[in-house]
């Protein structure tokens, strides 16, 4: 099932292909336009992020490959599990985050997706790529860490 985090939002899925694969340059808040079996499907826990990205179409946001399972109780009405979803943000963001991806080759891609005051709503991130070598990298920091923490909580 979903999660609390600190600040009292429930976490419903989060995409931690994008943190491996990318460094993070800025994170934006976006709420998200959903159906209503997608939200039903949603509080159930049933979405993946993975492979999921963000395209600006005319003045709009859209998060494309983000999937939402059908909802278990749906009828001929049930959602498209792969459809494009508008992304709800100010003019001002949205001109930023495209100046951005064309003109320093950036990417936007949603980092999670979690509840925050009964809507639904989507952490994305402008992201620029990792090569292979800077992911070996973080890979061996992470093992370090982990085995610092493990020798920390040994020896007590």
């Amino acid at each position: 099932m979903a999660a609390k985090t600190d600040s009292g939002e429930k976490l419903i899925a989060s995409n931690k292909k994008a943190l491996h694969d990318y460094f993070v340059v800025q994170k934006l808040e976006a709420g998200i336009a959903l159906t209503g079996t997608e939200v039903k499907s949603l509080r159930a826990g049933k979405a993946n992020l993975k492979d999921s990205y963000v395209l600006f179409k005319g003045d709009e946001a859209f998060l494309f490959g983000a999937h939402i399972s059908p909802y278990s109780h749906g009828n001929i009405q049930n959602h498209d599990p792969e459809r494009t979803r508008k992304l709800l943000l100010h003019r001002r963001e949205i001109d930023k985050l495209r100046v951005q991806t064309t003109e320093k080759g950036l990417s936007v891609v949603p980092l999670r997706l979690y509840f925050k005051g009964g809507k639904v709503k989507t952490e994305i991130a402008v992201v620029r790529g990792k090569k292979q070598y800077d992911k070996r990298e973080t890979e061996r920091k992470r093992e370090a860490d982990r085995e610092t923490a493990a020798a920390i909580k040994s020896g007590r």
